[in-house]
């Protein structure tokens, strides 16, 4: 074969495609091409993504935003809460009738209370409650009310004897007597005895039988812890005493405080010396 010939044969044999089952090497140039556009594929994916991490970064933050209250609300939410208002108490404690002098003047101890209110200075007419509390320096609660008579003068905060006028005032309430047996369930010290009999007549003329058929000694000019029949008047004889809150006799008395008889009982039945009672009495507004 000439020259000529084998050259071209080995041009044709270097031109063919490779056969099945050969591997055709690459030259370095392609694979540098190769390798870039391999390298600018990831590049722009990665971009992608980049950008889709951006977006979805920003939609949260949008949506975190979107979902913040106003500042305003932000400002009420946080700023610190007051404590609820208290309403104003009342300064008589639930009391009627008597000035904040009168009821400063109750021992802050007591939790029971019988509240007599004239309805004038120089009248002998009056109404009586009873009063209660669940504990010292609480309001109080009145549980009954009774018609009442007072002094056929009215009321005095200077009494003196024989002037027909009721002592003004708060006062203690410690022991009781009277003509009958005691009430079941009465607690105060009870004195029952024959000499608990009124005598005379009443202011009026009517009589004053039965008076003291049941009776609880005021603490004025006496001594607290005896009989209300106990003749001592710590403080003299021309202020008076044997100021007791008794059976009414229909009648205006001299100085006593009446109350019905079943009143009475009641009241017997509820005054516990443990409960400091006391007996507040004077005129409408005192």
């Amino acid at each position: 074969m000439s020259k000529h010939r084998r050259a071209r044969s080995r041009t044709l044999r270097t031109s063919r495609t490779p056969r099945a089952g050969r591997t055709r090497t690459s030259s370095p140039t392609s694979r540098r091409v190769a390798l870039a556009a391999t390298l600018g594929l990831l590049t722009f994916a990665a971009g992608w993504v980049y950008a889709l991490d951006e977006n979805a970064g920003g939609t949260a933050a949008q949506a975190r935003a979107d979902s913040r209250p106003p500042a305003a609300d932000r400002a009420a939410r946080d700023a610190p809460r007051e404590a609820p208002r208290e309403a104003p108490r009342d300064p008589l404690q639930g009391l009627t009738g008597i000035s904040e002098q009168t009821r400063a003047r109750i021992p802050a101890e007591s939790r029971q209370l019988i509240l007599v209110t004239g309805r004038a200075r120089d009248s002998s007419e009056s109404t009586a409650a009873l009063y209660n509390r669940p504990a010292a320096g609480a309001d109080w609660i009145r549980a009954a009310s009774w018609p009442a008579r007072n002094g056929a003068k009215g009321w005095s905060t200077e009494r003196t004897y024989g002037d027909l006028t009721s002592p003004q005032g708060v006062f203690a309430l410690t022991d009781a007597g009277g003509l009958l047996p005691k009430p079941p369930g009465t607690r105060l010290p009870y004195d029952k005895d024959a000499s608990f009999v009124a005598t005379g007549r009443g202011v009026n003329g009517e009589s004053l039988a039965g008076s003291f058929d049941y009776v609880v000694a005021i603490d004025f000019n006496r001594r607290p812890g005896t009989s209300p029949l106990d003749p001592v008047k710590p403080e003299g004889e021309r202020k008076g005493g044997n100021i007791w809150l008794h059976v009414d006799h229909d009648g205006p008395s001299q100085g006593c405080v009446g109350i019905p008889k079943e009143a009475m009982k009641q009241v017997l039945e509820t005054l516990d010396p443990a409960a400091k009672p006391v007996i507040v009495m004077g005129p409408e507004g005192f």
